[in-house]
């Protein structure tokens, strides 16, 4: 059984976590309660393109909200590991809309990529966005927003954030089970 936790701890450490999704910043893509898969090795090998849906750390929070010590790391590993204690406010998922390099703008009512809209079939029909920016993004940056842009803490709020601090990309919905299947 140890042998088991053990592997179950690294597995989720260095390649692919679940996460439980506990608000509705993504809907209609991902619903409340749906657990996802999160390959964690993604940009290990590769860069973040526009589109990709990603988990990362909240950039609200500040280093005294983050920090903990080893022992409280290795039980909250373990507690993930086996799926009863999820990370909660630390990491957010959205969807990756510009790279860096990219100017982003909400004009109108659309996205903006580079002074071009930007065809979005996962956003909600009716969706209205006050206008926003423009906002170049940085080098080894990403700016992500939320696929219900009416209910989401995105980029808009805080801003590109650093791809170091990109915990992985969400490949796959494994809760509920009506509605397994990649995202």
């Amino acid at each position: 059984m140890l042998t088991a936790l053990l592997v179950a701890v690294l597995v989720k450490t260095f390649l692919v976590q679940p996460f439980y999704i506990p608000s509705e910043s993504m809907l209609p893509t991902i619903e409340i309660n749906d657990r996802v898969m999160v390959n964690k090795l993604a940009y290990r090998f590769g860069e973040p393109q526009r589109g990709d849906i990603v988990v990362f750390l909240n950039p609200s929070l500040t280093d005294e909200e983050l920090e903990e010590t080893v022992p409280e790391a290795v039980i909250r590993s373990v507690l993930e590991a086996v799926g009863i204690r999820t990370r909660g406010e630390d990491d957010l998922i959205k969807r990756v809309v510009a790279v860096e390099g990219e100017t982003v703008a909400v004009r109108n009512g659309y996205l903006e990529v580079d002074g071009v809209a930007y065809e979005e079939p996962y956003v909600a029909s009716g969706t209205a966005m006050p206008d926003f920016g423009p906002v170049t993004v940085p080098d080894d940056h990403v700016f992500v927003m939320g696929d219900n842009r009416n209910s989401s803490l995105d980029g808009r709020r805080f801003g590109p954030i650093p791809v170091e601090e990109i915990v992985g990309e969400a490949v796959f919905r494994i809760w509920p089970l009506d509605r397994i299947g990649s995202l």
